[in-house]
């Protein structure tokens, strides 16, 4: 199996709903986020996909996140906009490109801080 991953970042807001302490007040991060993914086979150029295509995807999303208060995006409007949930939307929006390319979204993973993070993926039994 081949795996890359780049790793992005970007900057916003939440208050976490709920969970008690100061979470629950209006505060900020630098996110950090890895993305992973796999393939049994290269493609004809050599690669499980090009390091600047996944780079530009990955972009795109998260400019829908940056400098955002994550708590007013529609996607957060049902549910706690935690680094657990932030991962699977940026799973979400990048999957189906990933996934056209025949190389698979392995998982993403999110820090909130250096020594804290959150993945999401697909599990297969």
């Amino acid at each position: 199996m081949y795996r890359i991953s780049i790793k992005k970042a970007f900057s916003a807001a939440h208050s976490l709903k709920e969970i008690g302490g100061k979470c629950e007040n209006l505060h900020g991060h630098n996110f950090t986020v890895e993305v992973r993914l796999a393939a049994k086979t290269l493609n004809s150029e050599g690669l499980v996909l090009d390091f600047r295509l996944l780079k530009n995807w990955t972009d795109e999303v998260l400019s829908l996140l940056d400098h955002q208060h994550l708590n007013d995006i529609q996607y957060f409007q049902d549910k706690n906009p935690s680094a657990e949930n932030v991962a699977r939307f940026i799973y979400e929006q990048l999957k189906e490109k990933v996934a056209a390319t025949g190389a698979g979204l392995e998982m993403i993973t999110v820090w909130e801080s250096e020594n804290a993070s959150a993945s999401y993926s697909l599990c297969h039994d």
